[in-house]
Formats: C-alpha cells, structure tokens, sequence
C-alpha cells in the first residue's frame, strides 16, 4: 500500500488504517452524544439544586424528563432511513448533531419543566438520526473482518460518553447553584458542535455514492481505504462487488419502498428489531437512567449513590474492549448468549438482595449491577447495533436500520418511562422482571439467529438461504446493454462525452474533491460500464479489468 500521490497540488490525504480508524473515531462521537445524553440525566434528577427548581418532581414527571428524548429519537429514527437515502449518510450526520446543539442548548437555558421537556424532545431528533446514521456510514466503510471490532469501537464511543456525563455530574455536584446541572446540560452543545463541523469533512460512503451512481466519486473513497493505491485488486474488487449489488437490485425491479422491505425481508427485519427490542428488555436503562435512585434503594444516599454510578460507569467501559478483538473470532451469537446468562444472573441476584435486605445488601447490589452493567457492555451494548445494519441489502438497509433503531426507541421509552414508576409498586421485583428476558433472550438468539462473523455485507443474501448474485454480473449485465444500444456506447479512450446517457459524471468527481474531468463510469440508472474500461477517479488513473477484478 502506497499513500496517494497529491493531486492538482493538493496535499496528501489519510489512507488506508488510519483512514478507517479516524473515521470510527470521528464517527463515535455521534454515539459518545447519545450516551452522554443517557446518563447525563441521571445524575441530575437527585441533585438538590435540580430538585429545588423543579418544585420536588413525582416519578412521572421524572420519568418524562428522561424519557420523552425517546420520543423524538422514535420520530426521527423512523423518517432518518428514507433522509439518509436521499441527502446521504455524512448530511444526516450532520443534521443530526445540529438538531442535538439546539436541544441541548434549550435544556441549559430552561426556565420550567414545559421548556425542559421541549429540549429534551428537540435532542432526542437528532438522537434518532444519529443513532440511526451511525450504524449504517459505521458497516459501509468497514472491511468484512473488521467490521464488528469497528462496531464495538463505535459502542465504546456511546459508553464513554455515558461515563463522561455521570463523572460530569458528580463533579458539577459540589457546586452550591443552578450551574451544577445547567453546565452539564450546556456539554451537550460542545460536543454536538464538535460533532457537526468535522462531519463535514468526513467521506461520505462509497456505497450510498456507487447506489446514487457518483462511481468516480464512490471509488475514490474505496481507493482510499485501501490505502491509496488505485491499481491494488482488493479495491477493484470491492468496487465491483458493491456495482453488482446495486445493478443485481435494478435488474430485478425491486423496490425499495417500506412495504416491499417488510414482504421481501421480513425475518431480517424481525431479527433487526428484536435485537435492539431486547437491548432494552434486558434492562440496561434501569441502570443508565436511574442508577443513583437505584443505588439509593439500595442503601447509598446523596452524592455516594452517584459515586458508586461512576465507579460503574468506568468498569462499564472496560467491558466494552474485549469485543473488540472477540466479535471477529467468537462471531456475534457467542458474544449474545454468553452475555444474556451472566446478565439474567446478575439481575435475579440483585432483585434477591434487595429482597432480603440485609446489612451487606448496599455492597452486593453494587457488585451485581457492576457485573450486570460489564455483561452488557460486552454483548448486548455492542451487538444489537451491529447485527442490522450487516443483515439488510444495501437497496432497504437504512430502512431496514430505521425501523430497528425506532425499535430501540421506543422500547428504550416504555422502560424509562415505567421504571421509577416500577420501582415504587414492585421493587425488588422489578430486576427479576428484566431477568426473566434475558432468559428469553438467550433461546431467542440460539434458535434464529444465524452467524454473520466475516460475510461480506454483498454476500448476506446467502446466510439467510436467499438468491444471491454471481460474480460478474456486472460485465454480464453490460455485454446486455450494449447489445440493446450500441449506439449508446462510446469509446472511453476516445474521450467522447454522453451526458444524454449518463457517462459524464465530472459533477460527483468534482463534489468529492476530483478534478471535474469527465469520467468513464456510467451515471444513470440504465447504462453501466463495460468490463473494460479507463476511468479518472477522484484524481486517480485507474484501470478495472475483468480479470483483475
């Protein structure tokens, strides 16, 4: 691998690992604004101060602080999949992390519970594209034998921003006024900033640029990550796979519409919701939301009970590392199953300590929400948001993510909402509850999930027992076109422009940085390019060759 040569006397660009890794990075933000946002509140709602200005809130009122953000998260996580299709997945990165700014800012600056909700709302919109958005850009620029550590680096990204928030908060604690819960809401703004103008220098997917047919422009990012070289096979290769997919799914005139996904799809769809549905039946927002009342239950009071929720927040992200090297090795099932059973554990023990209430119950529920919390973070923190973006077709696949994410949602509501309720009519029951489905949570893995560990997200189809294309199709496919046009082909090396019949595709080459020549790749939803061809991508002289390829 050999860094890009500059070009127009441009300087050189990441490349290769240091691309991808920067990208995964950058991109965990996305998720670090969530987790912030999850735990932020908790720590909150115990505080005098807050207390005081909000005039003593009921359960309700306190569940609906915390959870009406799943309410506008719902909303736009069901409208981010048809946005993503059609602004892209960087812009929807984008609009996400504004509508966040503006929402945290309305919370910092509230004068009553109406406003306070209002900017909860506001945050929870750009939480829905966010949490939507970052799954699908995190799974299109990733290599199938990196693609779940990449996903479990994303997941640190939204536990990190969870433990920020809970050390934020008991810092913020020692202050004597309003500051020591409005400084931390106004962190919200920081970050989302942050978040929004570096996503403007992101790339954008090279899958949602070939499916939008900008090819000059999606084979310059491939080419990119595969470390610059425009010769190397491995990017050729993915190129073509990535073009088979999309011509596959236009030959066969299939929709691309919500109703056709459901027909089509519907056991990955099931699965995809059911992963995120039980993330949150499993009980970790009992935790992340309400882990100071949960600690106060317990026997801890006032700023120990947030205390004792940093300490867990630390060895939550710690837990949340050896998925990085496993997920590719183990495979996604293992992680799942082996996490549910020390979960289930770990929460009927909790319920039965709280239950005996004894002398050493403040100790023992620590430890039990710990390893609950560490169980979690290893396997059903991680998995749910990598599985369904893998398992849907590129055609429905930020539909298809939509749909799981509002899943998660809405579900992540129903137990924000309910908890503190919960935890005044059942107590100690309320963690058994929870227990109970991951019991059912194991059995529902072991018996319809199928392994995704290092299948090309182009390759799925065969997993699932599906019609799967062939390699080649796309040479196929264009030996068929020109045998219906031949006066529609022209000779690349001839330079002949057909804007008419979509070759000159200068537009997309010079939106991504390129030199705004015209191009040999076909940019229409009819003509595609033959098997042998010249092309300038992005700056580059490539040559694809069937053999190569």
């Amino acid at each position: 691998m050999f860094p890009p040569k500059p070009v127009n006397g441009r300087r050189k660009r990441l490349v290769g690992q240091p691309l991808l890794y920067s990208i995964s990075v950058f991109a965990s933000l996305g998720v670090f604004l969530f987790g912030y946002d999850q735990g932020v509140m908790s720590g909150l709602i115990t505080g005098p101060q807050f207390q005081a200005f909000f005039d003593a809130p009921d359960a309700v009122e306190l569940g609906t602080m915390v959870a009406v953000l799943e309410i506008g998260a719902f909303i736009t996580s069901i409208a981010a999949g048809r946005v993503g299709d059609i602004i892209g997945r960087r812009m929807t990165l984008f609009a996400g992390a504004v509508l966040f700014t503006c929402g945290g800012a309305i919370q910092t600056f509230t004068n009553g519970f109406v406003v306070m909700v209002i900017g909860r709302i506001v945050s929870g919109f750009g939480v829905g594209l966010l949490s939507t958005i970052v799954p699908i850009y995190q799974s299109e620029v990733s290599p199938p034998n990196h693609r779940g550590a990449l996903a479990c680096m994303e997941f640190s990204g939204n536990v990190f921003g969870y433990l920020t928030s809970v050390w934020f908060d008991y810092f913020c604690s020692f202050m004597d006024s309003d500051m020591s819960w409005r400084v931390p809401l106004f962190m919200q703004c920081v970050i989302g900033a942050i978040l929004a103008v570096g996503s403007l220098f992101m790339p954008e997917s090279p899958r949602w640029l070939i499916d939008t047919d900008k090819d000059a422009a999606g084979m310059a990012v491939i080419v990119d990550l595969h470390g610059g070289d425009p010769e190397d096979p491995n990017a050729k290769a993915e190129f073509r796979e990535i073009k088979d997919r999309v011509m596959f799914e236009r030959q066969s005139g299939e929709s691309r519409s919500y109703k056709q996904m459901w027909t089509r799809y519907k056991r990955r769809v099931l699965l995809a919701m059911s992963s995120q549905a039980f993330a949150q039946l499993n009980g970790i927002n009992v935790i992340s939301y309400y882990a100071p009342r949960v600690f106060e239950e317990a026997g801890w009071h006032g700023r120990d009970a947030i205390l004792m929720t940093g300490i867990n927040a630390i060895i939550y992200l710690l837990s949340t590392v050896p998925p990085w090297y496993l997920v590719d090795r183990w495979g996604r099932r293992a992680i799942l199953l082996s996490g549910a059973v020390v979960m289930a554990i770990s929460l009927m023990a909790t319920g039965w300590w709280m239950w005996i209430n004894i002398p050493q119950t403040p100790q023992a529920v620590v430890l039990c929400v710990i390893i609950f919390n560490a169980a979690f973070g290893f396997s059903w923190g991680p998995i749910p948001w990598l599985y369904p973006p893998e398992i849907m077709p590129l055609n429905v696949r930020a539909k298809g993510v939509s749909i799981s994410t509002a899943t998660n949602w809405a579900f992540n509501y129903i137990v924000g909402e309910l908890t503190p309720i919960l935890q005044e009519a059942i107590e100690w029951r309320l963690y058994c509850m929870h227990g109970v489905f991951c019991i059912i949570s194991f059995f529902l893995v072991y018996f319809t999930y199928p392994e995704t560990k290092g299948v090309p997200l182009e390759e799925m189809d065969a997993v699932f027992g599906e019609e799967s294309i062939k390699p080649g199709f796309l040479e196929q496919y264009s030996e068929q076109v020109a045998l219906v046009g031949q006066g529609s082909r022209h000779s690349l090396e001839e330079g002949v422009d057909d804007d008419e019949n979509g070759f000159a595709i200068g537009d997309a080459d010079e939106e991504e940085g390129g030199d705004g020549k015209q191009n040999g790749w076909a940019n229409s939803r009819t003509h595609y390019p033959p098997a042998r061809s010249n092309a300038h991508v992005g700056g580059y002289q490539a040559v694809y060759d069937e053999e190569e390829a």
